[in-house]
Parts: structure tokens; C-alpha cells; sequence
């Protein structure tokens, strides 16, 4: 995921969890709306709380977040915000398990 594809302003992260719609499961919550700008790239934020770990593990997901969301860009509308939030569970499976639940949440969110 380059730089310029990352949400780093509050007041966009907070007006898609607020007004954005969202799908979830038991690992992730995925908050999405409609860019206003109509921007010709999606553009992604992850949230993650302090209870997943300490600062290394919580690196570790997002690098393996931002890594499900390079792999799989095709299932992403390209005028949309996204917001991924990390679920506490996340910490009990591996990569491969987080990339199948990220990428069917994705899918369902599609439909």
C-alpha cells in the first residue's frame, strides 16, 4: 500500500465509522462510504486498538493488513473511503487465516 493510499486524517476516519456503511465479522469490522472527491484510487485506513498487544505486534498486523489489501485491490471500488478495523481475536490466527476472513468480508460487502 503506497502512502498516498492511507487515511491519516481524524476527521475522515470518523465520518465513515459514523455515517459509512459496514460489514463485520469476528475478526474484522470493514467501514466504507462513498469518496466525495471521486478519487480514481481507494483509500484505506486501519485501526487498531492497544489491547491486541504491545507496539510490535500491533505493527505486525497492520504490515499484514496492509499486505491482504495489496493482494487483493480488485475487490475494492475505486471512489470509496475504508476503514479496517482489527477485532481482539485477530491475535489467535495466522496470516493465511486473516487473508481468508478479510478477503470473504470483502466479497460480502460486494454483493
Amino acid at each position: 500500500m503506497k502512502k498516498y493510499e492511507i487515511i491519516k486524517d481524524k476527521d475522515i476516519f470518523t465520518d465513515v465509522i459514523h455515517t459509512g456503511k459496514f460489514n463485520r465479522n469476528k475478526y474484522f469490522v470493514i467501514y466504507y462510504k462513498k469518496n466525495p472527491n471521486n478519487s480514481s484510487i481507494p483509500l484505506f485506513g486501519i485501526a487498531i486498538t492497544k489491547k491486541l498487544g504491545n507496539a510490535v505486534t500491533r505493527n505486525k498486523l497492520k504490515r499484514q493488513t496492509k499486505n491482504i489489501i495489496d493482494s487483493n485491490k480488485k475487490l475494492f471500488n475505486n471512489d470509496n473511503f475504508y476503514i479496517i478495523m482489527l477485532r481482539k481475536d485477530v491475535n489467535s490466527i495466522n496470516y493465511q487465516e486473516m487473508n481468508n476472513y478479510l478477503v470473504e468480508l470483502l466479497e460480502d460487502k460486494n454483493e
